[in-house]
């Protein structure tokens, strides 16, 4: 990591994979492992589910609210999903970086897209892969216990998603959570000592000479 004596604007660091690659797995070990990097927390319009808390699992929004907040460009990335409107406040986001501290964010590449048309320059995206076909198939069932026909579904989203690799910074291929978390980290580490993000450097190399 950067010197902790050297001030740094943070980053936004985006995993995005098909479903069954592991991002999930690697989303929560790299939180628990990395203590200046916290989650996004997306606004919704879908109702509050037991035992969810309003501003750390979700903040929960009226409809019209939502639809004032979009109006007024408050979002640096939205989508609809089953009927229900998911956004990232760009201003929750903003004060982190200026503070220092980075922003994980577990999206699509849709929403990747739209995050690097406004904020290209803080945006460090990584693509997870599965090892094999056959792999991302053998986690699908084990983990869903579904049918051949939702596992195919399944599988067909993938080989869509899987396409839009070449849209990302980095690839990961996940064979082993250990080695893929290895690899997130170094990428995360090298990208916080980008000379542009140090926006202290200047005056500690003043004082070195």
């Amino acid at each position: 990591m950067s010197n902790e004596n050297i001030s740094r604007c943070g980053l936004m660091l985006v995993l995005s994979s098909p479903s069954g690659a592991g991002k999930t797995t690697l989303s929560r070990r790299l939180l628990e492992n990395d203590k200046s990097i916290s989650l996004s927390v997306s606004a919704t319009t879908r109702p509050m589910r037991p035992g969810e808390v309003h501003g750390k699992d979700y903040h929960f929004l009226g409809a019209d609210e939502f639809g004032a907040w979009l109006a007024d460009g408050k979002f640096l990335e939205h989508a609809t999903v089953f009927g229900n409107r998911y956004g990232t406040p760009s201003h929750l986001v903003n004060d982190e970086l200026i503070r220092g501290r980075d922003v994980l964010f577990d999206i699509d590449w849709q929403g990747t897209q739209q995050l690097k048309e406004k904020k290209r320059d803080d945006l460090v995206s990584i693509f997870i892969l599965p090892p094999s076909h056959g792999e991302l198939e053998r986690r699908l069932r084990n983990r869903a216990q579904d049918g051949d026909e939702i596992v195919a579904g399944r599988m067909a989203k993938a080989a869509d998603e899987i396409s839009h690799w070449p849209e990302y910074d980095y690839v990961v291929v996940n064979t082993d959570v250990e080695k893929a978390l290895a690899d997130i980290q170094a990428i995360l580490n090298a990208e916080r000592l980008r000379r542009s993000r140090q926006t202290g450097i200047s005056e500690f190399v003043g004082r070195l000479v």
